[in-house]
């Protein structure tokens, strides 16, 4: 087997600048899934991701309609009774948002120094493509050592909305050991990290009426209640003093992380500073007794990612506007359940209205929060590939990013997963000028590479040990 791998890593070594034109012509579909002007090249760029596997050698290839935005499907299944693993990324991106923050046109990959810039280069395009290019290694080598399924999803960015009845439709031909999902973060270029427990997440759209219409502030102010008011003092309400959230029972149900854990994270997560240096801030907020890697993972947050009301007209315009709007969203913890969660916001929103003013709440999909098994052979054979790959022990991590998708492969298709993934902090996923750094995405195939021997050895020898892989209570 390691003569084998050898010949995979030259293969994918000699692939470098074919990985990069790839990429290039990757981040060029403005494949935005949020934006239904964007329809076509959304599918323009399945069909294009479709013809790539096709040709990298992948049998069973398909863009299959989902019911929005399509699933690009392939799979590779010549080895009868060997492992399979499914692979599991995006080519849906996040809106580009204002041009003029860009150096560079977002969908225009531009090369400089060592990162490739461009939206969707790191988030999940640049950490897709080192998939596809590992199997185009070992495909040029003679074949991997498992058997390999391709799920890639047009909807992730707007919480795949379509994939759970997919996945059960299809469940039998996505049948598999284990799933590998690169879409996460490492710590930095030389410090890999596989993560073992995610977010969930709520969104909600509260919408707050006052008059039927706009009114003259010289003629009705104070006078009569301005929604634009109420709905600053009920998000100012939201938090206490010192940062904790303020629903009642949002914190019921909330799992303590154990001491142990703590510890461990303490040892190797990011530090306070770290995290405010990759947030640009000099100060930190939130609720208090818990670091900031603790804070944005083992512990639930309540945010507020956009308010509106008013006209926009410099210095305002001299009115009470009719309307308010804003948009929070929940990161849930396990066990919080995102429909108890959803209850107990609309609740307290509905208790904190003045008289006289109306609410209308829509609260979007809910996404519950992910553990995986942090033992499973799957997680250790990660941990063997990125060290062979990095030249460094990947640490585990928890995130406090959601991915709808992770728990509905743990539950429609009953998945042991792993979550690897080549992004860094750096790389200003879902800001402008997002960028990949190439160097990482290089070292990102190698793992990858390593991983398909790798797994192959470790499901092997569990499958050996015991007739059942053990499974997370």
């Amino acid at each position: 087997m390691e003569a084998a791998v050898r010949q995979a890593l030259h293969a994918a070594e000699r692939g470098r600048q074919r990985f990069l034109a790839d990429l290039r012509r990757f981040v060029a579909f403005p494949s935005v899934s949020a934006d239904p002007r964007r329809i076509g090249q959304v599918r323009a760029c399945a069909s294009w991701l479709a013809e790539l596997l096709a040709g990298v050698g992948l049998d069973e290839v398909e863009v299959a309609p989902s019911g929005g935005h399509p699933v690009v499907l392939a799979a590779w299944r010549r080895l009868p009774g060997a492992p399979t693993l499914l692979v599991y990324g995006h080519y849906d991106v996040q809106p580009e948002g204002p041009r003029a923050a860009w150096r560079s046109p977002p969908f225009e990959a531009r090369l400089r120094g060592e990162h490739l810039y461009g939206r969707g280069a790191s988030d999940d395009k640049g950490q897709l493509l080192a998939w596809v290019a590992a199997l185009r290694a070992w495909t040029s080598s003679g074949g991997p050592p498992v058997n390999v399924v391709c799920l890639f999803d047009g909807e992730e960015e707007i919480g795949s909305p379509n994939l759970r009845p997919l996945l059960r439709r299809r469940r039998g031909g996505l049948a598999a050991d284990a799933a590998a999902v690169s879409d996460t973060r490492m710590l930095g270029p030389t410090r890999p990290a596989i993560v073992y427990g995610l977010r969930g997440s709520i969104r909600a759209e509260v919408e707050l009426q006052g008059p039927p219409t706009d009114l003259h502030s010289g003629t009705f102010g104070g006078a009569v209640h301005n929604p634009l008011q109420a709905l600053a003092e009920l998000v100012a309400g939201l938090h206490n003093s010192r940062g904790r959230v303020r629903v009642p029972g949002f914190y019921d149900r909330v799992r303590v992380a154990p001491a142990s854990e703590r510890a461990a994270m303490a040892r190797d997560g990011p530090t306070d500073a770290e995290l405010l240096r990759a947030a640009g801030v000099e100060r930190a907020a939130g609720e208090p007794g818990w670091t900031l890697y603790e804070r944005t993972t083992i512990r639930p947050a309540l945010t507020v990612n956009a308010i509106a009301g008013g006209r926009p007209e410099p210095l305002g315009s001299a009115v009470i506007p009719a309307g308010a709007r804003a948009v929070l969203e929940a990161r849930l913890v396990p066990d919080q359940d995102p429909a108890e969660v959803e209850r107990l916001l609309r609740r307290h929103l509905a208790a904190s209205l003045p008289a006289g003013i109306r609410a209308r709440v829509r609260v979007g999909t809910g996404s519950p929060p992910v553990l995986v098994d942090r033992h499973h052979p799957a997680v250790q054979a990660a941990e063997l590939a990125y060290r062979r790959a990095f030249g460094a022990p990947a640490v585990l991590l928890r995130s406090g990013g959601t991915i709808a998708a992770v728990g509905m492969l743990a539950d429609a298709l009953d998945l042991p997963l792993v979550l690897m993934g080549f992004a860094l902090p750096s790389d200003r996923l879902h800001a402008p000028n997002e960028r990949a750094h190439l160097p990482t995405l290089a070292r990102g195939v190698d793992t990858c590479v390593w991983f398909l021997a790798q797994l192959r050895s470790a499901l092997s020898a569990a499958s050996s040990r015991s007739s059942g892989l053990a499974r997370p209570p």
